[in-house]
């Protein structure tokens, strides 16, 4: 660290991004008054790009430049939504998440203009999301709708959808409220039927693991619950080996009394084939968990229904 007083925070220069960012300057504020704050935007690749995603390297198109200015210490802190952290490869070598704040609202959210549910939407409708995970669930619940692809941050997609470029949009709750916008919300979809993205609604503080200083101000800023289900939940993706154009989903969820479970599915592009785990660790610890309910899926076919999705 530059000094003892001044974090130095990376971050993408999207809204969303420095939204976050401001979360963690106000929660760092409250808990260690004598540290500073400063923030150092970069554009990353991802962010330039409007193309498929899977054309630029995956969903590291996000966290490359981000991880770069971390390693060269031109910063000391990054806050990265952990949804969009490659599970497939380990972390940049020399780099740690030190803390995984308290979760937000992990379920998606229904942009409609005319205000209607996706139940309501007449037949043909066009639903803006370039989200496998989306994509497969809307092709078994709502098969008569119709998806276009839509990339961009929330604002840019919200932009496209008053333009007419589609009729209605899934986002993320937990984004919308990141921006403000909970107001353009039709309907909150239900986790049966919208399973989330891994590490849906948490943000995550990355250091270099030799900047001690940084790691021990920041640290008290983590939830000891969502450590332990963002564990079980990469885990699992890392025994999957997803990518970004995997249709994985699920979440963990640990108790007030300390039990914790993960709930995961896999599922075909167009949703023919979905494949279904949940289990309960008992004394288990999360990581086991998180490779015990990836073994369920393998033994479903996981590996090739994966396998088969051109990334």
């Amino acid at each position: 660290m530059s000094s003892a007083d001044l974090i130095r925070i990376v971050s993408r220069s999207s809204p969303m991004a420095l939204a976050q960012v401001e979360r963690v300057r106000t929660e760092l504020a409250a808990l260690r008054p004598g540290i500073r704050t400063e923030v150092v935007p970069v554009t990353t690749s991802g962010d330039r790009w409007m193309g498929e995603l899977s054309k630029l390297g995956g969903k590291g198109a996000f966290t490359k430049e981000v991880d770069a200015a971390l390693l060269a210490g031109e910063a000391d802190l990054a806050v990265h939504c952990i949804k969009d952290v490659p599970a497939d490869r380990p972390l940049p070598a020399g780099t740690v998440f030190a803390a995984y704040l308290k979760r937000d609202d992990i379920r998606d959210a229904v942009i409609h203009p005319g205000g209607l549910t996706l139940d309501e939407m007449p037949t043909g409708t066009r639903i803006g999301t370039s989200s496998v995970r989306r994509v497969a669930q809307l092709a078994i619940s709502h098969p008569q709708l119709e998806c276009v692809p839509m990339r961009g941050n929330a604002n840019r997609r919200l932009e496209k959808l008053d333009a007419g470029e589609c009729d209605a949009l899934l986002l993320a709750v937990s984004g919308l409220e990141r921006i403000g916008r909970t107001d353009r919300i039709s309907e909150i979809l239900p986790v049966d039927t919208m399973c989330p993205p891994i590490g849906a609604g948490v943000l995550g503080l990355q250091c270099r693991e030799d900047d001690t200083e940084t790691i021990e101000a920041v640290a008290g800023l983590g939830d000891a619950a969502v450590w332990k289900e963002i564990t079980a939940e990469r885990m699992l993706l890392h025994v999957l080996q997803g990518h970004c154009n995997s249709p994985i989903a699920g979440y963990a969820r640990a108790e007030r009394d300390g039990r914790l479970s993960l709930r995961a599915r896999v599922f075909s592009p167009d949703g023919k084939t979905v494949l279904d785990a949940h289990e309960w660790a008992g004394p288990l610890d999360p990581a086991t968990l998180g490779t015990s309910v990836a073994v369920a899926l393998l033994r479903q076919g996981a590996r090739e229904v994966i396998d088969t999705i051109p990334h």
